[in-house]
């Protein structure tokens, strides 16, 4: 029994000793649950606050800067921006810009003393979390007019464009594309050096007549195509399986999802430079794709996290890529409309490629 305790005793130590010399994976041991605690304790917020709305005032009366007001105070909502029509406000609604518009119309003074309602909301629909938060709105008494006091069947009417049924799978399904090729992208091409150093072949590519910058982009490509397939199958059996609806123009889709792709292989590409080992990889896949999870609007609304979470968020490229599908998908934009997300996802794109190449040239030396 004691030389069973001491053989055990000595594969420990030698255990500790490893896990003391492989730096990286005991940090990443400590500073994963560290970092991820801190950072998703504060940025993941199921209420939702803050939405950035639009503001159309028809009445340009005193009447209608107080009904603003009163649904700022809610906190519900963040007035961003007002607009002078409400086809101007619709397209805003497409591009994104803003999540819902209130419409306050001409007549307001009229439904005020008819007891209808006084103003409208027309709201992106494909996030149910958000709609259900303006849907929330529609009968909040606002003092200032007594409508406290008066009864009314709505103080506001609420139109939902794009989910009117407000079914969570029009949301999620686009959504889910950017986590599974996130998981699976990444996942690919962080072992890809890592694999060719443990199998010996690190020679092989040493020695190829091409630079570092041609051998990262012919890493890529392979699974460029992988990544669009994958992303055929999602859409195709959402569209067979769950009704999706595809109001985008297909080229636009694959085209955004291939800057998507793109963005995530060099990403998975630098992890691959920087780990030793397949393990180490994985792990820091794993960092990378919590956030890509729960940071980028898949699961709770970007709006309601911290400032300093949302900048976090824009890193990552699943962030862009969320409003990009959802956009295109979902309320039939063009990548012109979301010019600032495919931009990101091509400049970090390249970016990713030369710092892969300059990784790798290194352990050349």
């Amino acid at each position: 029994m004691l030389n069973s305790l001491n053989r055990i005793k000595c594969i420990v130590q030698k255990e500790v000793w490893q896990l003391k010399r492989d730096k990286l994976t005991f940090g990443m041991a400590i500073m994963i649950p560290f970092i991820q605690l801190l950072l998703f304790g504060f940025a993941i917020n199921t209420d939702v606050r803050n939405i950035p709305v639009g503001v159309v005032d028809q009445s340009e009366m005193a009447i209608g800067r107080m009904v603003t007001e009163s649904v700022k105070v809610t906190q519900v909502v963040d007035v961003i921006k007002h607009y002078n029509t409400p086809k101007e406000a619709e397209y805003a609604i497409t591009k994104g810009e803003v999540k819902a518009v209130l419409i306050i119309p001409t007549d307001i003074n009229q439904r005020l003393v008819q007891k209808r309602s006084i103003a409208q909301w027309i709201v992106d629909g494909s996030d149910s979390m958000i709609s259900s938060a303006i849907m929330g709105l529609q009968n909040m008494p606002i003092t200032d007019l007594g409508l406290s006091d008066m009864k009314m069947t709505k103080t506001f009417e609420v139109a939902l464009f794009y989910n009117p049924t407000r079914r969570s799978a029009v949301n999620i399904i686009p959504g889910l594309t950017g986590i599974i090729l996130t998981m699976t992208m990444v996942l690919f091409t962080s072992l890809a050096i890592v694999k060719e150093r443990e199998q010996g072949n690190l020679e092989l590519l040493i020695t190829t007549p091409l630079i570092s910058f041609e051998l990262m982009v012919a890493k890529i490509i392979p699974y460029i195509i992988i990544g669009l397939v994958q992303v055929t199958i999602i859409l195709g059996l959402g569209y067979l399986i769950f009704n999706l609806p595809i109001n985008g123009d297909l080229f636009q889709i694959f085209l955004g999802s291939l800057l998507f792709i793109a963005a995530s292989l060099s990403l998975g590409l630098i992890i691959s430079t920087i780990a030793k080992t397949q393990i180490q990889s994985m792990q820091m896949t794993i960092f990378v794709l919590l956030p890509s999870i729960l940071l980028s609007g898949f699961m709770f609304p970007y709006e309601s996290m911290p400032i300093i979470a949302q900048w976090i968020s824009e890193i990552f490229p699943a962030t862009h890529f969320m409003r990009i599908i959802r956009a295109v998908i979902l309320r039939g934009a063009d990548l012109s409309d979301v010019w600032q997300d495919t931009l990101w996802l091509s400049i970090f794109t390249v970016v990713g490629l030369l710092i892969a190449a300059k990784r790798f040239s290194k352990t050349l030396d």
